[in-house]
């Protein structure tokens, strides 16, 4: 083939340093707009962006010209510099160290899309932690409890 073709779409999750509630309705719209440009810069294509204020959840597709690590660095190192210029509430803001990253099929595209824009009404019922543990066993990922939450 004389030419890189790809389509794979990935459902990124991540969350704030030691899952602190810190992503307050006052910067979290401008922290989306501004990943998905980070997305953009990087070949990305973001097709929803959303969460609550101890985490977020990204989909996307992921470019040929990079690996998800270093996508998943590139957001998370850029937003945290970002966000740190915007109040002193903000001055020791960060992201936890780790992530998920879930493949999705393309024709799972908007009930992933729609669930991540509902992420407020869904977590009036279940946890992050809850959340994400059900994702991990859904996608049949192996970890170890103890290790996950540090």
């Amino acid at each position: 083939m004389a030419q890189s073709l790809s389509s794979v779409l990935v459902h990124i999750i991540f969350s704030t340093k030691e899952r602190r509630f810190c992503l307050n309705e006052i910067i979290v719209n401008e922290l989306y707009r501004y990943i998905a440009g980070i997305l953009k810069k990087c070949g990305c294509e973001p097709y929803q962006i959303g969460g609550t204020e101890n985490h977020i959840h990204i989909l996307c597709a992921l470019s040929k010209n990079y690996a998800l690590n270093k996508i998943v660095e590139i957001i998370k190192t850029g937003s945290s510099k970002w966000i740190k210029t915007k109040g002193e509430i903000y001055r020791n803001f960060y992201w936890q160290g780790g992530y998920g990253a879930f493949s999705i099929s393309f024709t799972h595209k908007d009930v992933v899309c729609n669930y991540i824009a509902n992420q407020k009404e869904h977590h009036k019922q279940i946890t992050f932690e809850e959340e994400l543990e059900k994702i991990l066993k859904n996608c049949h990922v192996t970890y170890d409890s103890k290790y996950i939450w540090i």
